[in-house]
């Protein structure tokens, strides 16, 4: 009897009860309740965790952004208070706009030109995010933990951000980045020449370059940035994701294949492959009831199941999608990727292919690296401009009505780099889904 129960453990969830779960939240529910029953260890977990759904907003973000000097980490962090109504908490707002208890106790910290013991910083921190606002429209911490110590000392207070951001670029661009920076000595608020110049002109009037802006000064705390950040990776690497700051603003903050499949239902000789094999070899669209019967097959395969699946380029209109929904195929995540027409043109009709090594290339991106093979290469007839534009405009009639069928889709620009795209589709992967009020 044992032995079958440990069976039953093992297998995967239905999938059903898996895409219920995760769109009520019941996952990320169930791992906040856990983590704050290990933290608090209650002598009645019940009455705790009612009490803890009573009061808590597990949905509210919260969020580290961490970074070495002139990284962006400002402007990242109230980038994500605007787009989540969250609340920004940083070493300016907990010194200069907050009353807490110990706040005099750090200024004079500050006022003496000495450090400020960590110790004092996560109390100033805990105490922050204990605030009414904090716990319902959630936080970003800006700059915090510093250090190994602040992460244990936030974390033995039951701080525990779901997501890590951390900034990084090379120290020379830091260091040239750095010598823009301006104070308000009013509001301690810090801006930048380049990147985040103040529309009111009294603010202009009254900013200030900080005393501690020196190459020499931004050196020394890049050094100390260095020494302190792989102990900090190795606190948070769970959910810790790496953006290079060194790009535009706008970018830092911006695969089951159905062709494939296909392919491989034809080599693998099934029922269907012999169906399907005919408009292969014609070049001619496969039906929706053949590709839906085909997909229905493999991702109910026990790897789809267990470890779920990407779909690629399918469905192409409404009626597949609507198709795909009858069959309980239902995905948790949509990404729509947006490329201007120009881009489009340049990225396929460029395209050439070597008919000796079957290797690609591109006109522009990946030339042939010698005249001899330059010489031979083929372009696909489906590559040409005019043919393009017909798969364009088939693409452009059906979109919009996928986009009102997929509502709670994501938008990808994806006239960037790969790595800056993977990030965001990462992101938009690790969040947890909306929760929708019932």
């Amino acid at each position: 009897m044992a032995e079958a129960d440990t069976e039953d453990a093992a297998r995967p969830w239905p999938p059903p009860a898996g895409a219920y779960a995760e769109e009520r939240g019941l996952f990320q529910l169930l791992q906040n309740m856990l983590e704050e029953l290990l933290i608090h260890k209650p002598d009645d977990p019940i009455e705790f965790m009612i009490n803890h759904l009573k009061q808590n907003n597990d949905d509210a973000p919260r969020i580290c952004v961490l970074g070495p000097p002139a990284s962006g980490k400002t402007t990242v962090a109230m980038w994500l208070c605007k787009h989540f109504n969250a609340i920004r908490v940083s070493q300016e707002t907990l010194l200069f706009k907050e009353a807490l208890t110990q706040t005099e106790e750090a200024k004079a910290y500050k006022e003496r030109n000495q450090k400020i013991p960590n110790a004092l910083w996560a109390n100033l921190i805990r105490e922050r995010l204990s605030n009414v606002d904090c716990i319902k429209q959630g936080w970003i911490l800006e700059g915090f933990p510093e250090n190994q110590e602040q992460a244990w000392l936030l974390q033995s207070s039951g701080i525990f951000p779901r997501h890590v951001v951390m900034l990084y670029a090379p120290d020379t661009v830091l260091i040239e980045r750095s010598g823009g920076k301006r104070l308000d000595p009013l509001t301690q608020e810090v801006f930048h020449t380049t990147f985040d110049w103040p529309s009111d002109p009294l603010v202009q009037q009254r900013l200030v370059k900080p005393e501690d802006l020196s190459e020499q000064e931004v050196s020394k705390k890049l050094l100390e940035y260095h020494r302190n950040f792989p102990e900090i990776f190795h606190v948070y690497q769970k959910v810790l994701k790496s953006i290079n700051a060194d790009q535009p603003s706008v970018d830092v903050l911006s695969q089951v294949c159905c062709g494939q499949l296909l392919k491989e239902a034809v080599a693998d000789n099934t029922k269907l492959g012999e169906l399907v094999k005919p408009y292969i070899d014609s070049g001619c669209p496969v039906p929706d009831n053949l590709v839906l019967k085909l997909l229905t097959e493999r991702l109910s395969a026990l790897d789809c199941l267990s470890k779920g699946w990407v779909l690629s380029g399918f469905p192409r209109d409404v009626e597949q999608g609507e198709q795909l929904q009858k069959a309980q195929i239902n995905p948790n995540r949509v990404f729509f990727f947006n490329l201007p027409y120009e881009s489009i043109m340049e990225r396929l009709s460029q395209r050439r292919t070597d008919p000796v090594t079957g290797e690609r290339y591109h006109s522009t991106i990946k030339p042939a690296p010698t005249p001899e093979i330059q010489a031979r290469l083929r372009q696909n007839p489906k590559d040409e401009e005019e043919n393009i534009e017909k798969r364009l405009n088939i693409y452009y009639s059906n979109v919009k009505a996928l986009e009102d069928f997929y509502q709670d889709a994501f938008y990808v620009n994806a006239d960037q780099d790969p790595y800056v795209i993977f990030e965001f589709i990462e992101s938009c992967i690790i969040k947890p889904l909306p929760c929708k009020k019932h």
